[in-house]
């Protein structure tokens, strides 16, 4: 199975000057775990101006005493983040995750963005044939 088959196409973004709080009321609206952000002024060589916002994001900031109406998102984005293509296969973005210690990974689609995978993703689609696998067949009693 490949990653195109398991991620959410459908994306939310958010900018980095938005509000940590904005971030938050946005990603829990949507029930996702992790916005895009994308920075269109970014002017760093080598980077892409796409990051990523998690939800551990936003509890580390709060947990630490910050105002998650005065921090901006991008004071607490990922840049250097792992991009998944969606031909890669779910064992690939299992073990890219696994090693990187994080729970989603970006995929794009040449330079666009064209989705999330999350751990969560990669569950569902293994469970059912994982569980079809395991199942034995029984012996019928008389």
């Amino acid at each position: 199975m490949l990653v195109r088959d398991a991620m959410s196409p459908v994306v939310l973004t958010v900018g980095p000057a938005h509000s940590l709080r904005q971030a938050a009321m946005l990603m829990a609206a949507r029930r996702v775990g992790a916005a895009l952000v994308l920075d269109h002024d970014t002017t760093v060589p080598g980077t892409s101006g796409l990051g990523i916002l998690t939800e551990r994001d936003i509890l580390v900031s709060v947990g630490s005493g910050q105002d998650p109406d005065l921090e901006p998102v991008g004071a607490h984005t990922t840049n250097n983040v792992v991009l998944a293509t969606p031909d890669w296969t779910l064992e690939q973005a299992a073990a890219a995750m696994a090693h990187g210690g994080f729970r989603h990974l970006i995929v794009v689609d040449g330079d666009e963005p064209a989705g999330i995978v999350s751990v969560r993703d990669v569950i569902r689609c293994w469970a059912p044939a994982r569980a079809d696998a395991n199942r034995r067949p029984t012996a019928l009693s008389a």
